[in-house]
C-alpha cells in the first residue's frame, strides 16, 4: 500500500479511523467480520461503530441488508423500477417528480462487484490490491483542509477533484465515482437517512485510489506548514 496521508491527516487532527471499501475473493484476511442479519433491512453506516471498533462489514449479493446498498454495491434490484421510484419520491420525497427521479437512476450506474465479498472496515496494507477507495470522517474544518488537498494536484482541464453528488450513503463510497482510476474525491454523508449513525459534525470525505496516493505525497511546501490552517486552528483553541 502506498504511504498513508499521515501529514495531512496528522494537521488536520483526524482522529477517526478511515475506512476502506474492498472487493475481495476472501473475506479471511478481514478478520473480525461482520455481516448484516439475513433478511433484514439494516443500513451499511448501522456499522459505523463496528468499523471504529477494528471490525469488517462483509456485504454478498445473497446479503445486502439494506435495498439501496444492494442496488448500488452488488447491483441487485430489490424491487421493481416503478416501486423504487413512488419510494424515493412519494414517500421519501427526494426528487420534484418521477420524471427526474426515473432519469436520475437512468443515469447511476451501480457499481461492478468483481469478487464475491464487499467488505468495508479499517484499512488493511496486506489487501490493497482489492481497495477501491478510501473514506475519511471529518468535520467541516476539516473537510476543508480535505478539499484544498484534493484540489492541490489538479490542473483546470482535469476532472472534477472533488464532488457532492446525489445518492445514498452507501453510493457515495463508491458508485458516485465514474472512473476508479481518476484522481478524484467525494464529500459523502450527506444522506439525512444514513446521518442519524453518525456523530452530528461529521461527514464523509471518500478517495479513490489516485487521490489517495496524491494526498500521501502533500509535503511541507504545500499549505500544510503555511499560515492559514496554523492560524484557524489557534481560533479554534487548538494552535
Amino acid at each position: 500500500m502506498p504511504s498513508y496521508p499521515s501529514e495531512l491527516v496528522k494537521a488536520a487532527g483526524i482522529e477517526i479511523p478511515s475506512v476502506g471499501f474492498y472487493d475481495a475473493p476472501d473475506p479471511a484476511p478481514f478478520a473480525p467480520v461482520v455481516e448484516p442479519k439475513a433478511g433484514t433491512r439494516i443500513c451499511i453506516f448501522a456499522f459505523y461503530k463496528r468499523w471504529l471498533k477494528g471490525e469488517t462489514l462483509r456485504v454478498t449479493k445473497g446479503n445486502f441488508g439494506c435495498g439501496g446498498a444492494g442496488r448500488s454495491w452488488c447491483g441487485v434490484e430489490a424491487r421493481s423500477r416503478e416501486e423504487f421510484i413512488r419510494f424515493l419520491v412519494d414517500d421519501e420525497g427526494l426528487k420534484a417528480s418521477h420524471d427526474l427521479m426515473n432519469r436520475w437512476i437512468d443515469a447511476s450506474v451501480p457499481y461492478r462487484q468483481e469478487h464475491e465479498n464487499i467488505l468495508v472496515g479499517p484499512l488493511r496494507e496486506s489487501q490493497y490490491a482489492y481497495l477501491k477507495t478510501v473514506t475519511f470522517f471529518v468535520n467541516p474544518d476539516q473537510l476543508a483542509l480535505m478539499t484544498l488537498g484534493a484540489q492541490y494536484h489538479s490542473a483546470p482541464e482535469d476532472p472534477p477533484p472533488v464532488i457532492s453528488p446525489f445518492g445514498s450513503g452507501c453510493m457515495q463510497l463508491i458508485g458516485v465515482f465514474k472512473d476508479l482510476e481518476t484522481p478524484q474525491a467525494a464529500v459523502g454523508a450527506t444522506d439525512i437517512a444514513m446521518r442519524q449513525y453518525l456523530p452530528p459534525d461529521t461527514l464523509a470525505f471518500t478517495v479513490t485510489k489516485p487521490m489517495f496516493g496524491r494526498l500521501a505525497a502533500l509535503d511541507e511546501r504545500s499549505f500544510l506548514s503555511k499560515p492559514y490552517w496554523k492560524r484557524l486552528m489557534k481560533a479554534r483553541g487548538k494552535g
